[in-house]
């Protein structure tokens, strides 16, 4: 067993430094701590994608589609669909990817580092 406490996790660069939990079984867990205004631009990953607002509050936009989460919001998001989350006042967001890797996350069929 493993465990962490989400509101505790550094991230001193904010969303310029996600702390990386935990990649087993098939699933990555990563914490990310927006600051005041920082946002995460509009990206996609090979993944499914799993964000959980655990502090603070987030604006989760997916197109035209835009979600004002506060503690307890959980957002998914299928492998490839384009997605930003930001915050106003600050937040802490945990984003689980699964499955880890997924395919054509890694060019050339190279090995998760």
């Amino acid at each position: 067993m493993q465990s962490w406490n989400l509101t505790e996790i550094e991230a001193p660069g904010g969303t310029v430094d996600p702390a990386v939990l935990t990649t087993d079984d098939g699933a990555r867990a990563i914490a990310i701590r927006l600051d005041a205004g920082q946002t995460m631009n509009d990206h996609q990953v090979r993944e499914r994608a799993w964000v959980v607002v655990v502090e603070g509050r987030a604006q989760i936009r997916s197109g035209d589609e835009l979600v004002d989460g506060g503690v307890g919001t959980l957002v998914t998001f299928a492998p490839g669909e384009r997605h930003a989350v930001s915050s106003v006042d600050g937040a802490r967001v945990l984003l689980i990817l699964a499955p880890w890797p997924g395919p054509g996350h890694y060019p050339d069929g190279e090995a998760a580092s």
